[in-house]
């Protein structure tokens, strides 16, 4: 259809509702950048490589503000949009999927991992799947954004849409399954030195779930609403409810780490084959100590204690 003018010409779609600030991106980009430093040096440090991910998302993030000061100086180029939005839009999948694999492996180095609805090693790739999917969903969406019509613009705006309500009932479901551990770890008698073991890590978790889940639902409504609307008018919206939430969650990982300590023990009985306890009646022995023969004994022998059950 022709337009006011009469040109048959598609709709351009207008990348930026208002200039991006350089400010805003260069604080985010060095406080990300500082936190990547560390993340990298901790990863080869201590060789936690199932956190690759979320440190390839900080990197994702600190590349994006890259791409934010970019977007400043060329507020109608395509490359430098889609380099920022990729970037900062895909990084918390990538928390996601390293924080999902920390659940069976706090469960394992508790020596409770009878206390999970799921078994560990279904747990890990029930969501990790459910992560992949949103990733794609999101990535497929950018990459319809990079054409130049404001169709294909709407049209990947639906589908990370899409990919963003993936990422949320995965993650609901996530912090149900991990309250549930939790709880029941909490409530046993006979595991409360691995209760207080594990309370530092849960409690990074939880505040690491809940500020990814509040960034996906103002992402949801922010892709969902016009595109001159408030949340896309207004830049300040994005460093509130985006760009902050996840700095903290990656900082929080820096003040506990997800690395040594605790994890040494879901090591030792990885490289023991002792990686799933008898579990036993449930409905009966739910409060009950998971067998320490074996390897196991061994392990808790060998480790000072470390994760010895206390009897009462």
């Amino acid at each position: 259809m022709p337009d006011a003018t009469g040109s048959t010409q598609p709709a351009k779609w207008v990348l930026f509702q208002y200039t991006p600030s350089i400010p805003a991106a260069v604080i985010f980009l060095v406080l990300f950048g500082i936190c990547a430093v560390f993340h990298v040096y901790r990863l080869f440090r201590f060789k936690g490589w199932y956190f690759v991910p979320f440190v390839i998302g900080v990197l994702f993030e600190t590349i994006g503000y890259i791409g934010r000061i970019g977007c400043h100086f060329h507020t109608t180029s395509i490359g430098w949009f889609i380099l920022q939005q990729l970037l900062i839009l895909l990084a918390p999948a990538l928390f996601a999927a390293s924080i999902y694999m920390t659940l069976s492996r706090i469960a394992i180095a508790l020596h409770a991992e009878q206390f999970l609805v799921i078994r560990p090693r279904w747990l890990t790739a029930f969501f990790v799947m459910g992560d992949v999917l949103s990733f794609l969903a999101q990535s497929a969406g950018g990459g319809m954004m990079a054409q130049k019509t404001a169709d294909a613009q709407k049209n990947g705006q639906h589908i990370i849409t899409g990919g963003l309500f993936i990422q949320i009932f995965f993650f609901c479901g996530f912090i149900v399954i991990a309250g549930i551990f939790h709880k029941r770890l909490a409530s046993s008698p006979s595991h409360v030195q691995q209760a207080m073991q594990g309370r530092n890590y849960m409690w990074t978790m939880y505040v690491a779930n809940l500020f990814i889940l509040i960034r996906s639902i103002f992402r949801v409504v922010e892709f969902i609403g016009p595109h001159d609307g408030p949340l896309m008018a207004h830049e300040v919206y994005l460093y509130v409810f985006d760009s902050t939430l996840m700095f903290i969650v990656v900082a929080s990982y820096l003040v506990v780490k997800p690395y040594g300590d605790l994890f040494d023990e879901w090591k030792r009985r990885k490289d023991a084959g002792d990686l799933e306890m008898t579990r036993g009646n449930r409905a009966q022995d739910i409060e009950a100590v998971p067998p320490m023969g074996g390897a196991e004994s061994s392990l808790s022998s060998q480790h000072s204690g470390y994760l010895k059950p206390v009897h009462n």
